[in-house]
């Protein structure tokens, strides 16, 4: 008789525990955790900046193409720079999504560009996004 009792006992642990285990679990399920995508610090994007400036430019084309206008415009069409073939035909339009993935790793979104420089740190990325956002990147300039 005593042998039973300890079992009993024991599963009537084994089912509070789970209870409990229950009771905590389900506000989790209830309120998921959302995973804010990291926000910009433009004064941290400009310092991230200068190493994109022995390139690149706000305002004019070196040997990389100028970001004025960046937000908006397809990919490939700033006038009087010369584009790799791969970019011009890309169909990218710049926004922060699109500039997230260029700049982590520019050769696997477009195969062929010319572009090799990456950022590796999303939050850099980030605050080079709000830097250009900042440059008025997010002008858009026609396109031809």
């Amino acid at each position: 008789m005593t042998a039973l009792i300890r079992r009993t006992a024991r599963a009537h642990a084994t089912i509070i525990a789970w209870r409990i285990g229950l009771m905590l679990l389900v506000p989790l399920a209830l309120f998921p955790v959302q995973h804010a995508a990291a926000a910009g610090d433009a004064a941290h994007g400009a310092q991230v900046y200068k190493t994109c400036a022995i390139c690149h430019s706000i305002d004019r084309n070196g040997a990389g193409p100028k970001h004025a206008g960046v937000f908006g415009r397809t990919a490939g069409s700033v006038p009087d720079y010369r584009y790799s073939v791969a970019l011009q035909k890309s169909g990218i339009v710049w926004n922060d999504a699109t500039l997230d993935k260029w700049l982590a790793d520019p050769q696997a979104l477009v195969p062929g560009t010319k572009m090799f420089f990456n950022l590796d740190s999303a939050q850099d990325r980030a605050d080079v996004i709000e830097y250009l956002k900042e440059q008025g990147g997010n002008t858009p300039q026609p396109t031809p």
